[in-house]
This record gives structure tokens, C-alpha cells and sequence, in this order.
């Protein structure tokens, strides 16, 4: 798999550029785990690496792109935001799935574990959000 190395962001934070394409969910889910770890919020961890594996597979899946970047950044004390960006310009819906449907819920899920989420437009990129705040309750 091809990966641009780990780059600091201007925040406290870091990021890296990988292929849109499945097995990258893992690439990012160990940049969320290291990010988490090294600013002592592992308790964030499972909800982070869940919330950013749904917002690359969105990416994988709908974008149609070669490349995903992923960033984590510390936004505040015990503030931290995952973004996924691509080169799709179509801004994600929150669907309700049918029981037996099996796609659908990604963005329940972080709707359900993230703070706050979205969506912002620049330049012809796409950059879906999710703000996680340790010990803070979902929005």
C-alpha cells in the first residue's frame, strides 16, 4: 500500500495521504490510535478509530478519488478532530437505514459518537469532520 509518510499539522495534530480504497481504513485508525495515545486520550480511542473508519469507507465508496488524506488534530484540551477529505465535492447524507438494509448507518454511527460533525467545502475537496471530546457527552 502506498502511504505518504506522518506530517505534523498546524494545530497539535497529524496526517497522511493514502489510496481511497479499503485497506486504508486501518492505515488511518492506527494514526488515530498513535494520535490518541501520545495526547494521553485513549479514552477516545474506540470512538475515534470507529468514526474514522466509517469516513474513509464513504470515501472509498462514493468519491470515486485516488487519494484520502486523514487528520487528527487536538483542537483543545481534551479536544480532538478527525477529518477525512477527498476530491468528491457530493456532501455526505445521514440515512435511515431499513432493518434489513446493509449500508446505510455509517453516518448514524458517528452521528451517535462524535460531539458535533460536518461537512465543509474548498477548492474542489470534500473534508468531512468529527469533533470527539473526552468525557464529554455526544451532541
Amino acid at each position: 500500500m502506498l502511504t505518504v509518510p506522518l506530517v505534523p499539522t498546524a494545530d497539535p495534530g497529524y496526517s497522511e495521504t493514502c489510496p481511497c480504497e479499503a485497506k486504508s481504513a486501518a492505515r488511518a485508525r492506527s494514526l488515530v490510535r498513535a494520535a490518541l495515545r501520545t495526547w494521553k486520550l485513549e479514552q477516545l480511542i474506540d470512538d475515534g478509530t470507529l468514526i474514522v473508519s466509517e469516513l474513509v469507507g464513504n470515501s472509498v465508496r462514493h468519491s470515486n478519488c485516488r487519494l484520502v488524506h486523514v487528520s487528527v488534530s487536538l483542537t483543545g484540551p481534551g479536544r480532538v478532530r478527525l477529518s477525512v477529505s477527498d476530491t468528491s465535492t457530493t456532501v455526505p447524507v445521514k440515512q435511515e437505514a431499513g432493518e434489513d438494509d446493509t449500508t446505510g448507518r455509517g453516518l448514524q454511527l458517528v452521528d451517535a459518537l462524535a460531539h458535533q460533525w460536518g461537512t465543509d467545502l474548498r477548492r474542489g475537496k470534500k473534508i468531512v469532520w468529527a469533533d470527539l471530546v473526552a468525557g464529554g457527552e455526544p451532541a
